[in-house]
């Protein structure tokens, strides 16, 4: 078929969208503690309630692929990410919360599946590694934009409503005085409702998953759940996830707490840099995978991260501001790096084993939850310190992945390249 710009730009806004979505709960956190008077515990299960659905839709929705269109799903998502941020928007609480972040959660996952094919189909195979790259730095640009929006809306909100632009009034309007933090639901809402549209104006190509793409058959998960070498990767990916969403949940709190800085500026900017040197990251390490192993790469990227937690949990204010940051960048080599080693450690079912892996995203739902009981009993410091564990694991695999194909650096294919000497 051919190739289609316009759908690509389409997929690219997707993935905007979704980052936008997904990744504000870290800088508002702190917010729904003070507005609906919470404890730690019961904040991290907003993180909970996200990231279940996700673990939980991620397998279905792969079967939701192969039986229907990828527009219809698309746009049943983003209905149900409108109505779950409308809900919350509306009906500010707690319990309203929690389930708008699993009605969000359950969209984004099946987002998730159905746009990676997508994206396959309308770029074009031979250009798919640059174009699903380049989606990965467009993810990440919303990410570090949304806490930004998020800190202009409530500051200026807070103020006077002198010379205000026409966003701003309406915002006001729709958002109690007490809370101005839910104005960004307004933007959530506004968001997926015009992806809604839009995605029903637009025409698709037609998506025929790959192998590795499909879903697989019960037996397929059957069979790959009786391999150790699964199980393990699929603690790394729930830790991996688990060192992500427990650092960028708790940042602005642990400003806040411990160093008084202000989570509606300091904190979510801190959260925002998080996630931007997150993006910038993944750059470096596609560069250093052309040189070194991506085993030794993954040991180099988790002892920095492991250094920088340690900074940003028991140095001064100054240093703590710049190290959670920091963490983002070391952990941004982490992800890709354990999955291309899960999947090049078993020779078949590599669709269904993704299932697998997309569902231990629950690590997002588990870990946010832990370090706020134990933040709870023993300080939010302490809490925190969980990641040792996380990382720990994630350390570990360095040490005792055995893929089957080791990635290509240059000095592999120097190697290789050479003639024999005779």
């Amino acid at each position: 078929m051919a190739r289609s710009k316009y759908m690509i730009v389409l997929v690219f806004l997707v993935f905007f969208v979704m980052s936008l979505l997904t990744n504000i709960l870290g800088p508002i956190l702190p917010d729904i503690i003070n507005s609906f008077q919470v404890s730690l515990t019961a904040a991290g299960f907003l993180a909970f309630a996200f990231f279940i659905a996700y673990g939980v839709m991620s397998i279905p929705a792969g079967f939701l692929m192969e039986r229907f269109h990828a527009k219809p799903v698309m746009v049943w998502s983003f209905v149900a990410s409108t109505l779950g941020a409308l809900a919350f928007a509306l009906f500010p609480g707690y319990r309203v919360a929690f389930v708008s972040w699993f009605a969000i959660g359950a969209a984004m996952a099946v987002l998730q599946v159905v746009v990676v094919p997508l994206l396959r189909v309308a770029g074009g195979e031979e250009h798919y590694a640059f174009n699903s790259t380049l989606s990965q730095l467009v993810f990440g640009s919303a990410s570090f934009l949304s806490p930004r929006i998020y800190s202009y809306l409530v500051l200026n909100l807070s103020k006077s409503p002198i010379h205000e632009n026409i966003l701003l009034r309406t915002l006001r309007r729709l958002t109690p005085g007490t809370l101005p933090w839910v104005s960004i639901y307004w933007i959530f809402t506004a968001s997926s409702f015009l992806m809604v549209i839009w995605l029903l104006l637009s025409r698709f190509p037609p998506v025929k998953p790959t192998d590795d793409e499909r879903a697989g058959s019960w037996d397929m998960y059957l069979s790959l759940a009786r391999k150790r070498v699964v199980w393990l990767y699929f603690i790394a990916m729930f830790a991996y996830i688990g060192c992500e969403q427990g650092t960028a949940d708790w940042i602005s709190k642990f400003l806040y707490t411990y160093h008084r800085f202000d989570p509606q500026t300091t904190g979510a900017n801190a959260v925002s840099w998080f996630w931007g040197l997150l993006t910038a990251g993944c750059v470096v390490g596609m560069a250093l995978l052309k040189f070194f192993d991506s085993r030794k790469v993954l040991i180099g990227g988790a002892v920095g991260s492991l250094c920088c937690l340690t900074a940003a949990l028991f140095g001064p204010a100054k240093v703590s501001v710049i190290a959670f940051p920091g963490i983002g960048l070391f952990t941004s080599v982490l992800w890709p790096v354990v999955v291309s080693l899960a999947l090049n450690s078993v020779d078949e079912h590599h669709g269904s084993f993704s299932g697998i892996l997309s569902t231990a995203l629950m690590g997002g739902a588990i870990i946010p939850v832990v370090i706020g009981r134990i933040g709870d009993y023993a300080g939010l410091r302490s809490g925190m310190t969980f990641l040792y564990l996380t990382f720990g694991f994630v350390l570990s695999v360095g040490f005792w992945a055995r893929p089957l194909i080791a990635n290509a650096t240059i000095s592999n294919v120097k190697k290789v390249a050479a003639p024999a000497v005779v």
